[in-house]
Protein backbone atom coordinates (compact mmCIF):
# COMPACT_ATOMS: atom_id res chain seq x y z
CA UNK A 1 0.00 0.00 0.00
CA UNK A 2 1.47 3.31 -1.06
CA UNK A 3 1.22 6.13 1.44
CA UNK A 4 2.38 9.73 1.37
CA UNK A 5 2.41 11.77 4.54
CA UNK A 6 1.77 15.41 3.80
CA UNK A 7 3.94 17.77 5.81
CA UNK A 8 2.49 20.67 7.76
CA UNK A 9 3.66 23.37 5.32
CA UNK A 10 3.84 21.15 2.23
CA UNK A 11 1.78 21.94 -0.85
CA UNK A 12 -0.68 19.33 -2.04
CA UNK A 13 0.91 19.42 -5.51
CA UNK A 14 4.30 18.28 -4.22
CA UNK A 15 2.70 15.48 -2.17
CA UNK A 16 0.77 14.38 -5.25
CA UNK A 17 4.00 14.31 -7.28
CA UNK A 18 5.65 12.16 -4.61
CA UNK A 19 2.64 9.83 -4.61
CA UNK A 20 2.70 9.46 -8.40
CA UNK A 21 6.45 8.76 -8.30
CA UNK A 22 5.99 6.02 -5.69
CA UNK A 23 3.12 4.42 -7.62
CA UNK A 24 5.19 4.40 -10.83
CA UNK A 25 8.23 2.98 -9.01
CA UNK A 26 6.20 0.12 -7.52
CA UNK A 27 4.67 -0.74 -10.90
CA UNK A 28 1.07 -0.40 -9.76
CA UNK A 29 -0.13 1.18 -13.02
CA UNK A 30 1.48 -1.52 -15.16
CA UNK A 31 -0.03 -4.24 -12.97
CA UNK A 32 -3.44 -2.59 -13.11
CA UNK A 33 -3.31 -2.33 -16.91
CA UNK A 34 -2.19 -5.94 -17.25
CA UNK A 35 -5.01 -7.25 -15.04
CA UNK A 36 -7.71 -5.16 -16.68
CA UNK A 37 -8.33 -7.81 -19.36
CA UNK A 38 -7.86 -11.56 -19.39
CA UNK A 39 -4.52 -12.60 -20.83
CA UNK A 40 -4.23 -15.99 -22.54
CA UNK A 41 -1.22 -18.18 -21.72
CA UNK A 42 0.17 -17.51 -25.22
CA UNK A 43 -0.03 -13.73 -24.70
CA UNK A 44 1.62 -14.10 -21.29
CA UNK A 45 4.52 -16.10 -22.78
CA UNK A 46 4.99 -13.53 -25.55
CA UNK A 47 4.99 -10.63 -23.06
CA UNK A 48 7.53 -12.36 -20.83
CA UNK A 49 9.77 -13.26 -23.78
CA UNK A 50 9.76 -9.65 -24.98
CA UNK A 51 10.63 -8.48 -21.45
CA UNK A 52 13.50 -10.99 -21.30
CA UNK A 53 14.85 -9.77 -24.64
CA UNK A 54 14.59 -6.16 -23.55
CA UNK A 55 16.33 -6.90 -20.25
CA UNK A 56 19.09 -8.87 -21.98
CA UNK A 57 19.67 -6.07 -24.50
CA UNK A 58 20.11 -3.38 -21.85
CA UNK A 59 22.15 -5.46 -19.41
CA UNK A 60 25.11 -5.85 -21.76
Amino acid sequence: MTQVVVGENEAIESALRRFKRQVAKEGIYADMKRQRHFETPLEKRKRKEIARRRKRRYSR
